[in-house]
């Protein structure tokens, strides 16, 4: 099942929004960190950025083919080893990963799919004890030039509460602010 309101702008549009290292790094993402889960790869802007940081492997998954099938290429030309792309229905089917098997998990403007509770529990059962689960997302402003309706865009404190309603722990100190149009939140199990 695809994410309401989930159609991604061209990759030149979307990779000038974020700078990846910066905030996987804020996350805490780096070789003390084993094996990530990103939720909805898209086009590798975070995939790629993740398995230079981590020691373990970045399994990307995306419902899109095309999205996996553009990771998959952009990891081989830049020779990099840890990235497991594959197409799946995380939404309907889980991620197929055993309990209590990941570091960290990555759900990065995802959660204004219409169960973003299922979501993030689901990344809570497969996080080991400790791990964390990243979450960024468009910031409800109506200026962003892209992100899903004001309607059903959460605010952070919405996030917050989702986190913990599917069992997570959170720092107030663990949100940051991305500009120019996102947000950060940083759970742990």
């Amino acid at each position: 099942m695809k994410v309401r309101d989930s159609g991604m702008p061209d990759e030149c549009m979307w990779s000038g929004f974020f700078d990846p290292d910066f905030i996987l790094r804020a996350f805490g993402l780096d070789q003390g960190i084993g094996d990530v889960v990103e939720f909805g790869c898209g086009y590798g802007t975070f995939t790629l950025a993740a398995a230079r940081l981590v020691a373990g492997t970045v399994y990307a998954q995306d419902i899109e083919q095309e999205m996996v099938a553009a990771v998959q290429e952009k990891s081989r030309h830049a020779r990099i080893k840890n990235i497991r792309a594959s197409v799946r229905d995380f939404v309907g089917q889980g991620t197929g990963f055993a309990d209590n098997s990941i570091d960290a998990a990555l759900q990065f403007n995802i959660l204004h799919h219409e169960q973003p509770i299922a979501l993030m529990a689901e990344s809570w059962r497969i996080l080991k004890p400790g791990g964390v689960l990243a979450v960024i997302h468009w910031n409800h402003d109506p200026s962003t030039p892209r992100g899903p309706v004001l309607e059903i865009r959460p605010r952070p404190e919405e996030c917050i509460a989702w986190g913990k309603a599917a069992g997570f722990g959170f720092d107030e100190r663990n949100r940051f602010d991305f500009p120019p149009y996102h947000y950060g939140l940083l759970f742990q199990r």
